[in-house]
């Protein structure tokens, strides 16, 4: 699968070592040891793992990440859709509006089983394997978060609900961190070195190996900063009095602004970076993020309509 990645000069080696010993190797790799050289000029840097990888999940477990993630997302393509829909008329705060929150990503029932996938997809490899999709499921949370206002009439529980969002994208983009980090570590040791043949992971590099690799995504990033950013003047913009709401909103809006933009710039860069072997998960992961995406930017279209529309509808026939 890797094949076409690698140097020629790994080719033959690595010809007769089995492709999951390889994965398992580089891209489980947490800890990659520097030791000393006695040839500092062909092999100046002699990296090798240091670190035990306990094995993947079952089949089965990656199959229930799978079925789960379909689910959450799913249950928030048609929450937009149907959000979009009542956007033609005012609806009064009603119970069904408040229950949807839970059905969310982003919500307190599905994000801490999200959590606990995250926190354990070091080892989800098999089916679905989160050094690819990681990414797809952390963007849907921040996208789940921004795209839909907590409905409450209680201060407290308003503020409780977004403070919990906020803990759970930052857990979750830690988690996603210590995920796809040795991933993007292990594929830069596997690209851009040479194999000593001294173990299965020895390798010697002109350079030292940065975590992350070249080609690094960070799940805790700018783009993770502003969209919590935007939660926080949520709360804000709820709890201040009528004269610094302005303020408050333009800032909201902005940091929203930017968390978008940054989201989709990311999603294509996750797009375009190695491998260019792509999973037939990944592909449906990322086709979803671009689907609420999407739809996020249609919902934002209808509503400025429909605001224009009755704006003009209110003003009388004679003023007009």
């Amino acid at each position: 699968m890797f094949n076409p990645l690698l140097p020629s000069r790994n080719s033959v080696y690595l010809s007769t070592i089995p492709e999951g010993d390889i994965q398992r190797a580089f891209f489980k790799c947490t800890k990659w040891q520097l030791e000393e050289t006695l040839d500092p000029i062909n092999c100046p840097n002699h990296y090798y793992c240091n670190s035990n990888y306990s094995g993947d999940y079952p089949s089965w477990v990656d199959s229930l990440a799978i079925v789960f993630i379909t689910i959450t997302f799913l249950a928030t393509t048609v929450l937009m859709v149907v959000g979009m829909i009542g956007r033609r008329k005012a609806t009064p705060l009603t119970r069904l509006n408040q229950l949807r929150r839970y059905f969310l990503p982003s919500g307190p029932i599905f994000l801490p089983i999200i959590l606990v996938i995250m926190a354990k997809g070091h080892r989800v490899n098999s089916v679905f394997p989160m050094s690819y999709n990681g990414p797809a499921i952390l963007h849907v949370v921040r996208i789940s978060a921004l795209a839909f206002n907590t409905e409450t009439n209680s201060d407290f529980k308003y503020v409780f609900l977004e403070a919990s969002t906020i803990s759970g994208i930052l857990h979750t983009a830690l988690y996603l961190d210590s995920i796809i980090l040795p991933y993007y570590t292990g594929l830069d040791a596997l690209m851009s070195s040479k194999f000593s043949g001294e173990c299965l992971s020895c390798v010697c590099r002109q350079q030292p190996l940065i975590v992350g690799g070249m080609l690094v995504y960070r799940g805790w990033s700018v783009t993770t900063a502003l969209v919590v950013a935007t939660l926080v003047f949520r709360i804000f913009g709820r709890l201040t009095t009528e004269e610094s709401k302005g303020k408050t909103m333009l800032m909201k809006f902005t940091m929203e602004s930017l968390s978008w933009i940054l989201m989709t710039v990311e999603c294509f860069y996750l797009l375009i970076i190695p491998p260019p072997m792509r999973s037939w998960t990944k592909a449906a992961s990322f086709s979803g993020v671009f689907v609420l995406m999407c739809l996020q930017l249609l919902k934002k279209i209808t509503t400025s309509i429909v605001a224009q529309y009755n704006g003009n509808s209110q003003i009388p026939d004679g003023s007009r």
